[in-house]
């Protein structure tokens, strides 16, 4: 699932993004609210994650601005500040939880869960295609009833590769999804992952399920 990170501290936001993906999720960060405001209307996130405090526009005018804009995403916001008026503020402002700093990482993980678990229904919350699937929520892969062990960016490839199955994916796109947008869309480390997905999720079967379009990109066939 794919998770935008709003928080102008970069030591904060470093560990938090870093904290995350090793939960398997993936994390596009922006520095702002502004920045924020500008991805969360450009791309489809699962959730969003910000810190009030910010620079150019804070987290309580992004979350009104979403939520003028219909965005419905699942926003958990981020503050020091932790006394009941700031809570309800929060809350009315359109986000669906409030967590104040410091705080446990094992809490932060544990409210993602729980805004995820809200935004899915239980239908959503397995992708498939033939005999390969994906728990979204237990971040389980298997193949034949057989669990297969994956890396975050080869989940994360593999998880986007299937909310689009049938569907050309193409290279840049990919790397969209998977790295941040600053990253070099020039690298070849796509077709690496894909190559090590391929080991992992087709060898020793008869029939398979990721293909390349020369050229193009990547789909996942049923």
């Amino acid at each position: 699932m794919r998770i935008l990170l709003v928080e102008d501290e970069k030591k904060v936001a470093s560990f938090i993004k870093k904290g995350l993906e090793e939960e398997l999720y993936e994390v596009d960060t922006a520095a702002n609210g502004k920045e924020g405001l500008e991805l969360g209307l450009t791309d489809e996130y699962d959730l969003i994650v910000s810190d009030i405090m910010m620079p150019l526009m804070n987290g309580l005018q992004l979350t009104k601005e979403l939520r003028k804009n219909k965005i419905t995403t699942p926003i958990l916001l981020l503050t020091v500040k932790d006394g009941t008026k700031d809570k309800v503020e929060g809350l009315d402002s359109g986000a669906d939880d409030y967590l104040s700093k410091p705080f446990a990482f094992e809490e932060l993980t544990a409210r993602v869960r729980a805004l995820l678990r809200r935004k899915e229904t239980q239908k959503d919350n397995l992708l498939n295609a033939d005999d390969l699937a994906i728990d979204l929520v237990a971040h389980k892969v298997t193949r034949a009833d057989k669990e297969i062990i994956l890396t975050p960016k080869e989940y994360s490839i593999l998880e986007y590769l299937l909310r689009n199955k049938n569907k050309i994916i193409t290279r840049t796109k990919l790397i969209e999804h998977v790295y941040d947008f600053h990253f070099d869309s020039g690298t070849n480390v796509i077709d690496v992952y894909i190559n090590k997905l391929r080991i992992k999720i087709d060898h020793g079967f008869d029939k398979q399920l990721i293909h390349t379009v020369r050229g193009v990109g990547y789909i996942i066939k049923e």
